[in-house]
C-alpha cells in the first residue's frame, strides 16, 4: 500500500456524498482553519477553498461520487488525492463517526502521511 507523504500548507479533507460535501481544511501545525458543510457544487467549494490555494491538497475517500471533485481541482490546479476506502477505514474506524470527524480525519491522515493512495483513473 502506498501512502501520501509530501508535505503542504494546507490540507483538505472531503467527506464526501451525492448532495452535500463536510469540508475540513487543516494547516501543517494541526490546526483546525475551516470546517464546514456546503453542497456538492462546484461554486461553494471553489469559494471555500480559494483563500488556501496557495499550496493546497485535496483528499477524499474513494466512494461513488469522487470523479467531479477530481476533475474540478484539475481543472482549477488543485493538487487531489484520492484514499482507498477499505484502507482508510482500517485506519480511521473508531466508535465515534460522523461527517464533521470523517472529513478531520481525512485532513489529518495527508498530513501525517498515513493517507492510503488509490489510483486516480481518468
Amino acid at each position: 500500500m502506498n501512502f501520501y507523504h509530501s508535505t503542504h500548507r494546507h490540507y483538505c479533507g472531503i467527506d464526501l456524498h451525492a448532495r452535500s460535501l463536510y469540508v475540513c481544511i487543516i494547516d501543517q501545525a494541526g490546526e483546525v482553519l475551516l470546517h464546514k458543510e456546503i453542497k456538492a457544487q462546484a461554486e461553494p467549494l471553489l469559494a471555500l477553498l480559494d483563500p488556501f490555494r496557495d499550496d493546497l491538497i485535496v483528499g477524499v475517500e474513494c466512494m461513488h461520487c469522487w470523479y467531479w471533485i477530481s476533475d474540478l481541482c484539475e481543472a482549477h490546479g488543485i493538487h487531489f488525492i484520492l484514499g482507498h476506502a477499505l484502507y482508510m477505514k482500517a485506519i480511521h474506524g473508531g466508535k465515534t463517526k460522523n461527517d464533521r470527524i470523517d472529513s478531520f480525519k481525512i485532513a489529518m491522515l495527508m498530513k501525517g502521511g498515513n493517507f492510503p493512495l488509490a489510483y486516480v483513473y481518468k
